[in-house]
């Protein structure tokens, strides 16, 4: 009898868990690796570190979301190296695993670009333990504070956050309205109105991609809440104590937050060492073809952020979850083509729109056929499309009976302080190959 081939997945983010899925009824082998047990749900990070949320309530572990599949095989591992010539994956711990077919779904971690200072003394969202310990961070400068309140004049209550887009916005929103409405309650003998959020976005308006009315209707959103916007500049560096902007200006600040771009995850790079010149874009990207293959190796596809995805006309699609979801399912449709004597199909995005929160009962969506929406529709739209997405019935049960929580009571009860995590974590997250997607 033939031997069943062993497709290798490598990331349980949103690109893998959609591949893997694809192949359930195919005559394959399917072993999913990641560095983590779990799949992270990362558009909500940003409400784990505003207490909104806790972390399994956005965290599904890998082995319960496949154990329907009984061609799937799960592999907690990090991935070090690649032998392409053999076929061969590499892990720092334990053997190595053959493949015939491989698939990264990597995704991406932090940039900071090499601004000084930001790796020793920033924090990164990309992560469910970046957001963990952000969360932490910011309970333990009120903790501070209420010891020594001379302390919120010298800034420990302040965050800076650089990059005003979604993420950024979204957690400028999220901190304002926790320190508002419920730090303020917590420590009442802090006058949190002096403590300042502050966006530093380089460009000229917060969320970019957005319409300008979208993104005016935001920043507006953003001022109310108290968060102040600080545009046409960017972050230069930081010491833990004050961050620097282009200007030569600076803001007394212990908390500053990078969400100003990512990158590919490192094992772009360890493919590149083995393929040479032309393997990455000058983002660090996989080049790859339409059909997300690496030219001159079709046994290899490359889906979610790791890949620099075609757009059709030039350029490349970014780096987004309903990029990835779409790149993994194509990716396993093609697998099945293959098996049944079918060509392959290219890669063609279906954009659905795109939405941010600003705060409560307020978000702005986009979506296609020029449809724009804000406001209180906007946020409900928000809400039901995240719900939907989020793996398993537990998670969103206990994200909507949170959600109704905060909106009725004003409260996030997700603030405990556990362990020692005085150091900041490092804005790249987890630099790891296995990252998930976004």
């Amino acid at each position: 009898m033939e031997r069943r081939r062993r497709v290798v997945v490598v990331g349980a983010g949103f690109a893998g868990l959609e591949l893997v899925k694809g192949l359930a009824a195919a005559p394959v082998d399917v072993v999913l690796v990641d560095a983590n047990n779990f799949h992270t749900f990362q558009p909500l990070l940003y409400q784990v570190a505003t207490a909104g949320l806790d972390g399994d309530d956005i965290a599904a572990p890998v082995r319960a979301v496949v154990r329907s599949q009984a061609n799937v095989d799960v592999r907690l591992g990090q991935v070090v190296d690649i032998d392409v010539d053999d076929r061969r994956v590499v892990f720092r711990d334990g053997p190595a695993l053959s493949y015939d077919r491989l698939v990264l779904a990597a995704g991406a971690v932090t940039n900071t670009y090499g601004v000084p200072g930001v790796d020793e003394h920033g924090f990164g969202l990309k992560s469910l333990e970046d957001a963990l310990q952000l969360r932490q961070h910011l309970l333990r400068q009120f903790e501070r504070a209420s010891v020594d309140p001379s302390l919120v004049e010298q800034g420990v209550l302040d965050v800076v956050i650089a990059g005003g887009g979604p993420t950024g916005v979204e957690l400028a929103g999220g901190i304002a309205e926790l320190y508002r409405n419920v730090l303020s309650h917590d420590f009442p003998t802090l006058d949190v109105r002096k403590a300042r959020v502050v966006i530093v976005e380089p460009g000229d308006r917060v969320l970019a991609p957005f319409h300008p009315k979208l993104s005016a209707r935001a920043a507006r959103t953003l001022a109310r809440l108290g968060v102040e916007l600080v545009f046409g500049q960017g972050v230069t560096g930081t010491d833990g104590k004050v961050v620097q902007l282009d200007d030569g200006s600076s803001v007394p600040c212990s908390t500053l937050v990078w969400t100003a771009g990512v990158k590919a995850s490192p094992l772009a790079d360890v493919l590149a060492r083995h393929l040479g010149d032309g393997t990455l874009t000058r983002g660090g990207r996989v080049v790859v073809t339409p059909e997300l293959t690496v030219p001159g190796h079709p046994e290899i596809a490359v889906v979610g952020d790791l890949a620099a995805s075609p757009d059709g006309s030039g350029g490349v699609l970014p780096q987004l979850a309903p990029v990835a979801i779409q790149g993994g399912r194509l990716v396993a449709a093609n697998l099945v083509a293959e098996l049944a004597g079918h060509p392959a199909e290219p890669f063609h995005y279906v954009d659905k729109g795109t939405m941010a929160t600003v705060g409560r009962r307020n978000a702005v969506a986009q979506l296609p056929g020029r449809l724009r929406f804000s406001g209180t529709p906007g946020w409900l739209a928000w809400l039901g499309l995240h719900l939907i997405m989020l793996i398993g019935f537990r998670n969103r049960a206990n994200v909507m009976v949170n959600w109704a929580w905060n909106y009725v009571t004003y409260d996030r009860a997700s603030r405990l302080i556990v362990g020692d995590d005085d150091h900041p974590a490092r804005p790249s997250g987890r630099p790891m190959p296995t990252d998930p997607d976004r």
